[in-house]
């Protein structure tokens, strides 16, 4: 089926696959899922730092794809309403499956080990580095550098003070930066 959804809309613009899937056209919802889903899932991956993790949030998104669409009034591009409903879901997956033992503890998970890393094979150098950071730094950095936030913005999306944004973001940039630098 979705290769004929891709047969089908391959002349179809993004917006035209939106306002179809909004009227409920399962064909078009298949052919936006096409042309969306590696970028959704990059941007899990980045948040995530977990592969299964990632997959799970990714398709969390697609189902509430399906069910918020109406949502989408065309004020901004869809691929940034995708994005912002991406990391708020992402963000979300995150709070809900930190064990009780990081909720209870305060300490910061590590990036993705060097053997998960190697799994992710489509990686560009950049990305496995971003993976490496520690949680916090990773989530402020993907957040403002790469999905161009602000840092209040991601005070609020991370419950956390604007000032903790700015140092979480400048953290990031010195362990990529050292990382890029020894590798």
């Amino acid at each position: 089926m979705l290769v004929d959804a891709q047969n089908a809309f391959a002349d179809d613009t993004l917006d035209e696959l939106v306002l179809r899937t909004q009227q409920g056209d399962h064909v078009a919802f298949a052919a936006l899922y096409e042309q969306c889903h590696r970028r959704v899932y990059a941007l899990c991956l980045r948040l995530l730092a977990d592969q299964a993790h990632a997959e799970d949030a990714c398709q969390e998104v697609f189902v509430q794809l399906w069910h918020k669409i109406s949502q989408f009034n065309g004020q901004s591009r869809f691929t940034t309403w995708l994005h912002s409903v991406t990391s708020n879901i992402a963000i979300s997956y995150l709070r809900k499956h930190k064990n009780w033992l990081q909720k209870v503890v305060s300490f910061e998970n590590s990036g993705m080990d060097e053997a998960g890393i190697a799994l992710c094979g489509d990686l560009n150098g950049l990305d496995k580095l971003i993976l490496r950071l520690p949680e916090r730094a990773r989530l402020v950095f993907v957040l403002h550098a790469v999905e161009g936030y602000r840092h209040e913005e991601i005070a609020t999306m991370l419950s956390m003070a604007v000032g903790s944004s700015k140092s979480q973001y400048h953290r990031a940039k010195k362990l990529l930066q050292e990382w890029y630098e020894n590798d």
